[in-house]
């Protein structure tokens, strides 16, 4: 064990965070050990300070520290258990991940091979608001790092019903009037899609839980008793594609299926490591950053959603930096824009401000990050981008995926009348008009734009 703890004589201070958390990992690694051993013999659970029994998904695997595995299987309790429904066959004739397989993915999304995903990112999954409601084609989305690939798939699904589908009027009352086979079918199609661009129209690669295990931990690779049992099925052709996800929904939309990761999964694969490597630059080794216990997604996981390629920045094009390395960014117009603000962000930060191939898009739907959270901001007006006349007055919408919102918020935007900034100077010595982060995200698409809500509260 003193090899263990000799690390700790040198200062904290000169680690950055993921140093810090691989030797947090390390440390609780061999605590979990002795607890797990300690409360198999007696026979107990842990209980929070009320007395009641803890699940382990609200003890130690929610901080994404991995968990002792030993030579059999894990309690029924574990946070890997998965719904049998979201569990393929292992003759379906996938390739079974290898450990070099497994070993390149942790660390595409870590840097490293000791850390896992943690809890918030294992229960999220794909599912609908109810059909035939007002929120019929949002999904329902939690907190945490997984929120960031959920909205991204989200400007994809309303991309798709509102200018792909055929039959259908380009309308807010179209999107409400979707049954639930209609909403299975909308995902397919969405996460065959996304896919499909990663894979460069090429191919496409779709990640699935079998019923065995592939990789037996090691010294260097930590199991989690998820990633062990993935199979990997190849396609090419897009329809072939979205027949077999939709053929495993279970799989991405099921209650534990882990379908977010399944998906990120499947992304990174269908992209392929290698080519994946080649998006990045020096400023992303790779896609995730630990936050708060979490993690949370980088600008590239995002990209590869939006445009196919894990582009690490939001400018145009190639740039250099600070020591005229080069940087990626956004090669061509996305469908799907992305837009952002933050109360802190610095306007004179040229590489960190949103360049035109994503802020005018093709279609005007956006991803937006406000102080990093998402939201999504749309137009049922498939032409307001491509016709100047039609952005002097216009109807926004906004998906928040707050719980407390009901329906999508109207918001009207008037890019002619500039009676904000005299309101907000009108008083020289009393306090500045306050806007919401939702008109100042839209103002940097916009510059002097006035945004009425309608009677709608505005939202964060």
């Amino acid at each position: 064990m003193d090899m263990e703890f000799s690390g700790q004589e040198q200062s904290f201070q000169e680690l950055d965070l993921e140093a810090i958390t691989r030797k947090i990992s390390f440390l609780d690694k061999w605590r979990e050990i002795f607890s797990y051993h300690r409360l198999g013999a007696n026979n107990t659970t842990p209980q929070n300070h009320e007395g009641t029994h803890l699940s382990a998904d609200e003890t130690e695997a929610g901080t994404g520290i991995p968990q002792p595995k030993g030579q059999g299987h894990l309690p029924s309790n574990s946070l890997c258990s998965i719904p049998k429904a979201s569990i393929i066959s292992s003759k379906l004739d996938g390739i079974p991940i290898s450990l070099a397989m497994a070993t390149k993915l942790r660390q595409s999304l870590f840097g490293n091979t000791a850390n896992i995903f943690s809890y918030d990112w294992k229960k999220a999954y794909f599912k609908f608001h109810e059909p035939f409601s007002d929120l019929a084609f949002a999904l329902e989305v939690g907190k945490g790092g997984a929120r960031g690939i959920q909205m991204a798939v989200q400007a994809s699904i309303i991309k798709y019903l509102l200018f792909t589908r055929e039959g259908k009027e380009c309308n807010v009352h179209s999107l409400c009037e979707i049954s639930k086979r209609e909403q299975k079918q909308v995902l397919a199609k969405v996460l065959a899609g996304i896919l499909w661009a990663a894979g460069a129209a090429q191919k496409a690669t779709i990640c699935l839980v079998t019923e065995d295990t592939y990789v037996a931990s090691t010294p260097d690779y930590s199991r989690d008793d998820f990633t062990e049992r993935l199979q990997l099925f190849e396609f090419l052709e897009k329809e072939a594609t979205e027949k077999f996800i939709y053929d495993h929904l279970p799989c991405f939309r099921g209650e534990g299926s882990h379908g977010v990761i399944l998906f990120l999964y499947s992304l990174l694969f269908s992209r392929t490591l290698e080519r994946l490597q080649n998006d990045l630059d020096v400023t992303t080794t790779h896609l995730l950053q630990p936050s708060a216990g979490g993690f949370l997604c980088r600008q590239a996981v995002l990209n590869m959603i939006l445009t196919g390629r894990a582009s690490p920045n939001v400018f145009n094009g190639c740039q250099k930096g600070s020591f005229q390395e080069v940087l990626h960014g956004v090669l061509a117009r996305s469908d799907v824009g992305y837009l952002k603000w933050g109360k802190d962000a610095s306007e004179g930060d040229r590489l960190s401000q949103v360049g035109s191939m994503l802020k005018t898009p093709k279609l005007p739907i956006w991803l937006c990050n406000i102080n990093g959270n998402y939201s999504i901001l749309f137009s049922t007006n498939r032409q307001l981008l491509s016709d100047w006349k039609m952005e002097r007055l216009f109807d926004l919408y906004f998906y928040s995926g707050q719980p407390s919102q009901k329906k999508p918020g109207r918001l009207t935007i008037d890019t002619h009348s500039h009676h904000w900034e005299k309101d907000q100077h009108e008083d020289k010595h009393g306090a500045e008009r306050w806007f919401s982060p939702v008109e100042m995200i839209i103002r940097t698409k916009w510059t002097e734009a006035t945004i009425n809500w309608n009677g709608t509260v505005c939202f964060f």
